[in-house]
């Protein structure tokens, strides 16, 4: 494929298809962070590739499973600290500002989106966000470094202060139920877009992967920015297999002239 600039006649596509939505949707997946140095979960040296999951019923029921996830917690092994947003994360967010993009989806849990500068009322976290825990029963928040001088000393994490209820790192795991309310509102905010743009994503995880085409029933024009082809290539209007960085950057600059 040519250079990502605004030579190349799909950033040109990419690039008249947002001039003219008045309603676009951005849904992340974990190809928008790997541009970041964050690896994805289930590529050859993925997360998953060194370390199983932990299933959420595990979690719950297994005293043994809470000190291995709390352990993987503190000790790093799936650390995000020192992670920039790249410059895909930035000209999203610039668009929200602009009033270009009404929502951004994303199965991420790295609060990147965040650190760019878009603000949370914009920003609908399907999978839960890494950089706090939350109580599974009232959902009160705690940080996690107010957590880590207990866990060093005990190798336990304390129930809620609130309720008594379990702990957990706020993403949602395998086995857990999906939250509710950002589903809803992930579905009617692609249900009301004009434009839904796919970016790194394998849109083979449901109901997340529906959402493309929940947009797509009402109405909208979907793109799909991936770098390896998806199982909703043939029901996008435009397909890039490319960088999202240098794609979306290349896009800006065709809007700005």
């Amino acid at each position: 494929m040519r250079g990502m600039d605004g030579s190349n006649p799909v950033v040109s596509e990419l690039a008249r298809q947002l001039a003219a939505a008045q309603r676009v949707v951005a849904f992340t997946g974990a190809g928008m962070s790997t541009e970041s140095g964050i690896p994805d979960f289930r590529s050859p040296g993925g997360i998953w590739s060194r370390m199983q999951p932990i299933q959420f019923q595990d979690f719950v029921r297994s005293a043994e499973a809470q000190r291995e996830s709390w352990r993987r917690v503190f000790d790093g092994e799936r650390d995000l600290s020192g992670k920039q947003p790249n410059i895909g994360h930035e000209v999203l967010a610039r668009w929200v500002k602009a009033g270009r993009i009404s929502h951004i989806i994303t199965q991420n849990v790295d609060n990147l989106h965040q650190a760019s500068g878009v603000a949370d009322e914009h920003i609908i976290e399907l999978h839960g966000n890494a950089g706090y825990v939350s109580c599974l029963e009232c959902h009160q928040r705690y940080e996690i470094e107010d957590l880590r001088p207990e866990y060093e000393l005990t190798g336990e994490v304390r129930d809620c202060d609130s309720c008594g209820g379990l702990l957990k790192v706020a993403t949602v795991s395998f086995g857990q139920p999906m939250p509710d309310a950002e589903m809803a509102r992930a579905e009617r905010a692609a249900q009301d877009c004009d434009l839904f743009l796919s970016m790194g994503s394998s849109l083979q995880v449901y109901p997340a992967a529906g959402l493309p085409q929940a947009a797509r029933a009402g109405g909208a024009r979907l793109v799909i920015i991936n770098r390896e082809a998806t199982p909703l290539d043939s029901l996008a209007d435009l397909v890039i297999h490319a960088e999202i960085g240098a794609t979306l950057a290349a896009a800006q600059q065709l809007l700005d002239a």
